[in-house]
């Protein structure tokens, strides 16, 4: 009896696990079929784990920067050595060109505050052919990588089909991030760089003058708004665009797209693409940039687009549908003053929006485009340059340009505005290594002139001869120096390229006046010079003027010494120049033109210098038609000035001499009314 009890009890013990195991299975069975359901809607959404974040969130300057590296020192970057096994892109050999070229540049890691990879970070798409891989391990094996602290990092295309996140497919830890298409949730403030997508044809150097055809107000254009790009007709960045065609009238408002792109258009294309495909091709894009007041530039697959940097060099304003996009270099770039920011879910209101933009404020966001074309963003070497200058002010805030200077021209990387004109001048002469002196020498009766100046604040004369100089006393009595003007005889600097622009960067004033030896120049001729320069001081100002052109038989620039009704090059053997040029001319030349400086072409270098700075002629002031004595016998030297002329095209990259047609001459400075009414009086009498 009790072992069939026994039996009983277990036999109902295995029928209650059985119960429980059945019901366990069935309550699983909805959440695995569900989760297959989720699989289906989400093709590769379960392939693959999520990947940690690329970046540090919480990287600041102060948490993440090692500042023990540059404290005490001048801001220097290190490059470093290419991997053979590794080529990088050629946009990524402009960037590296553009580093090595700035001024912050050394080979010697051990005095670097800031590295820059020599492996190539721009393009981290894994389907692209220039993304490299086993990055991880290849920065690990970097003596001075220390978790990417004091590292920049370039990068311009991230993430990959269908999403296009924002994943670099690497940690770059500690590493300062500069990258295009950069979203705001991703950008850490202060420590990121947000840069302009910038295509692989995009200027090394140089960079490509700005478009815009007219300064006419108001500014008339043949068309109000338009756009003329690809449409996506389906995935991220296809909503806006897919919607243009409503805006579309084909007269002031032109929106054309189409749908010819990629391998596969056809299988996607929808039932408006032949139509959007003919309409697309009645319209030249180029056309389209110049002959439009605002071009509209949306969002793409990435954040950013081609289309914002072209259309800020025709001077079209941009209208950017981009929600969530951290605007290129906009911690210290005002955009404000140069593009208009419209949420996309507006974008049936932006004709309405841009109409409310008053004709001056058209007319002066068009010149800004230019502004800022010119000066940050025509060329990579531009970009680059500006990029390093934000991280050199983050270091030592207290050299940083302050906002409006950015914003300005000629811009904060260059010869920074004076907010007050300097009211005095330092005068630089300099003598030939074979000069000998006599009391009759010109360059007595020059600093008797230089001196009778009321605003000369000092004279310095830099001693080039191999024999002693005499004493100071007989420089005083012989050039009758005006009392209360400092002399000083100065040995040439051995170690600077030019003697002359090492002792004008050393001026105490910000106006410098060059001269040479056997100058013959009037007081009043010099003071007027200084007024002018005053009004343009991001300039060389001065009175010998020569020019340039192009010989169609020899295919090459040639230098031209002979007088024509224009000029683009003002010789310093006579001329006005910011203390500032003289100090770039010794630090910011190209590195093959600074390591193989031309005495004699300094003239002419200095010129291609001020002109690729700030993308403007020189100015000439009057002048008598003989300048220097003896001036016919120095044919012979500008003759070698041909063979500068095409080097130095070389070292810049392009030609930046630019002419004009400008003299400036003084009011009633020859008009026949008593010249006691004229204020320099004795000009007239040397003409």
């Amino acid at each position: 009896m009790q072992a069939k009890f026994r039996y009983s009890a277990l036999l109902a013990l295995l029928l209650l696990l059985c119960l429980v195991y059945l019901g366990g299975r069935g309550a699983r069975a909805p959440r695995h079929r569900k989760a297959r359901r989720s699989y289906l809607r989400a093709p590769g959404a379960l392939a693959t784990p999520p990947r940690p974040p690329s970046t540090s969130a919480a990287c600041t300057m102060a948490t993440c920067f090692d500042f023990s590296l540059c404290e005490g020192r001048e801001f220097l970057v290190y490059v470093y050595p290419v991997e053979e096994a590794v080529p990088p892109s050629t946009s990524y050999v402009k960037v590296l060109e553009a580093v090595r070229a700035s001024p912050f540049h050394t080979t010697d890691p051990a005095l670097a505050c800031l590295f820059v990879l020599g492996l190539d970070t721009l393009d981290r798409d894994p389907l692209s052919q220039d993304f490299v891989r086993n990055l991880p391990s290849r920065l690990e094996r970097l003596a001075t990588w220390r978790g990417g602290a004091n590292h920049l990092l370039f990068n311009l295309y991230s993430g990959t089909w269908p999403d296009y996140a924002e994943d670099l497919s690497f940690h770059i830890g500690r590493a300062i991030l500069a990258k295009a298409s950069m979203a705001v949730e991703n950008y850490r403030p202060g420590f990121d760089i947000s840069l302009p997508l910038f295509h692989r044809h995009h200027p090394a150097r140089g960079g490509a003058q700005g478009t815009a055809t007219s300064n006419l107000f108001p500014v008339t254009t043949r068309h109000f708004l338009a756009f003329k790009g690809k449409r996506y007709v389906h995935g991220i960045g296809s909503d806006a665009r897919n919607s243009l065609h409503h805006l579309h009238n084909g007269k002031d408002v032109v929106m054309v797209t189409t749908c010819r792109h990629g391998k596969n258009w056809r299988e996607m294309m929808d039932e408006r693409c032949e139509e959007d495909n003919a309409e697309y091709d009645r319209w030249d894009y180029e056309e389209l940039l110049s002959n439009s007041t605002f071009c509209l530039v949306p969002r793409g697959r990435r954040l950013g687009s081609f289309r914002f940097l072209e259309t800020l060099q025709a001077g079209c304003l941009p209208v950017i549908l981009s929600n969530g996009w951290q605007l290129p270099l906009a911690e210290v770039v005002d955009w404000t003053r140069a593009a208009v920011v419209i949420d996309e879910r507006q974008l049936l209101q932006v004709s309405e929006v841009l109409h409310d933009l008053s004709q001056p404020q058209i007319y002066s966001m068009r010149q800004q485009t230019q502004v800022l074309w010119d000066r940050y963003l025509s060329s990579v070497e531009k970009i680059v340059w500006t990029t390093l200058e934000i991280v050199r002010a983050r270091v030592a805030p207290h050299t940083s340009s302050p906002l409006p200077h950015w914003n300005t021209h000629p811009g904060a990387l260059l010869l920074p505005s004076s907010p007050s004109p300097a009211t005095t001048f330092t005068a630089i002469i300099s003598t030939s290594p074979n000069l000998t002196l006599t009391s009759s020498s010109p360059i007595f009766r020059l600093i008797r002139a230089v001196s009778e100046c009321p605003s000369v604040a000092s004279i310095v004369v830099v001693w080039s001869s191999v024999v002693r100089p005499p004493p100071l006393q007989d420089w005083v009595r012989l050039g009758r120096l005006a009392p209360g003007t400092p002399l000083t005889i100065a040995p040439p600097s051995t170690s600077s390229i030019s003697p002359r622009f090492h002792a004008a960067s050393l001026a105490p004033t910000e106006a410098v006046l060059c001269l040479e030896e056997d100058v013959a120049l009037s007081t009043s001729e010099l003071e007027f010079a200084l007024e002018v320069w005053r009004s343009f001081p991001d300039r060389l100002v001065g009175f010998p003027a020569r020019s340039h052109w192009w010989d169609e038989t020899r295919r090459r620039w040639r230098f031209d010494s002979r007088w024509t009704n224009d000029y683009s090059v003002v010789l310093t053997t006579a001329a006005f120049l910011h203390r500032r040029l003289a100090a770039l001319y010794l630090t910011s030349l190209p590195p093959a033109l600074a390591t193989n400086p031309r005495p004699a072409c300094e003239h002419l270098l200095i010129n291609f210098l001020a002109a690729h700075l700030t993308r403007l002629p020189p100015v000439q002031v009057t002048q008598r038609r003989v300048v220097r004595e003896a001036a016919a016998g120095r044919e012979e030297e500008w003759r070698g000035l041909q063979a500068c002329m095409q080097e130095f095209v070389e070292g810049f990259g392009y030609m930046p001499l630019l002419r004009s047609q400008v003299r400036l001459d003084p009011v009633l400075f020859k008009d026949p009314v008593s010249n006691l009414r004229k204020k320099y009086r004795k000009m007239e009498l040397v003409q």
